[in-house]
């Protein structure tokens, strides 16, 4: 089992000028614990839950990529996940693209429906119908594959538009970076996986219900003649690991059993403490 570092929070420590120096020792201490993976959100303000609010500081997902991946060398990079939405799919590509190259092929490129309509708001993203948002997100897989292929001609989708497909450089990654889709729609976004990806991400909320959205993915699969074997299954794990090691290792061994073969941990406190404690308490046990 991979373990993924997933960094969703810069509020701690409250200082804006220790953002930087604590991302980066974050990074440095999980890719010396063995971390296969490290992914930030792609939000502009912070998702407002029960212990945070959307004026709490967040970093645009690229960006903060680029920095992570001049401070590592082993660990894949990607955004978990990039919203439909944000960026147009062509310039989405290069970008992606762009951090393979700086990172000497380590790129990911996580997608998903978008669908924190405050920041799309606040910042002037256009909001529209969750029906045109999975449109949109099956072109943007589209678009990707093709820029990423030897096929730099133009592309003619309901929504989107592009005369000229050319991605020079290539990527590094081969043949291409790996495409995450995250979510468990299972009408929609389930299929996209079966239909185009090379893994997908759920919600680790139990290992029950993880299980019966890998079965609509299987039945997706079939429907759309692709080998499920072929898609990597990936799990955030919700609950606070440290809180119940013994909990999280009696859900990886059930995760494991049905074919999950990295699970996300999301720090809680400060990151590069909490690094620490994972490495040297949960992944000696795993």
């Amino acid at each position: 089992m991979k373990l993924g570092l997933h960094y969703w929070n810069f509020s701690t420590p409250a200082d804006p000028a220790s953002i930087a120096p604590t991302l980066a020792e974050t990074a440095r201490i999980a890719e010396e614990a063995g971390f296969a993976s490290f992914t930030v959100m792609d939000h502009f303000f912070q998702m407002e839950t029960a212990t945070t609010a959307a004026t709490e500081p967040m970093l645009e997902g690229y960006t903060t990529l680029g920095f992570v991946a001049a401070h590592t060398r082993a660990m894949t990079l990607g955004l978990l996940v990039t919203g439909v939405m944000y960026r147009h799919p062509g310039l989405l590509a290069k970008t992606v693209t762009t951090l393979d190259v700086l990172s000497g092929g380590r790129a990911r490129l996580g997608l998903g429906a978008s669908w924190y309509e405050r920041e799309q708001h606040g910042l002037g993203v256009p909001v529209v119908p969750v029906a045109e948002r999975f449109e949109r997100l099956e072109e943007t897989l589209r678009i990707c594959l093709q820029m990423w292929s030897d096929d730099d001609g133009p592309f003619e989708g309901r929504h989107y538009r592009l005369a000229e497909t050319i991605c020079v450089p290539p990527p590094l990654a081969s043949p291409r970076p790996p495409i995450m889709i995250g979510g468990g729609g299972e009408q929609k976004t389930l299929r996209l996986v079966a239909r185009y990806a090379d893994a997908c991400n759920l919600f680790g909320t139990d290992p029950d219900e993880v299980e019966r959205k890998l079965g609509v993915l299987r039945g997706h699969c079939e429907t759309e003649g692709r080998d499920y074997d072929t898609i990597e299954k990936t799990v955030m794990y919700v609950p606070a690991v440290l809180d119940d090691v013994d909990a999280f290792l009696a859900a990886v061994g059930a995760y494991a059993a049905m074919g999950v073969s990295e699970i996300q941990l999301t720090p809680a406190g400060h990151p590069a403490q909490f690094a620490e404690q994972v490495a040297s308490v949960v992944v000696p046990k795993l």
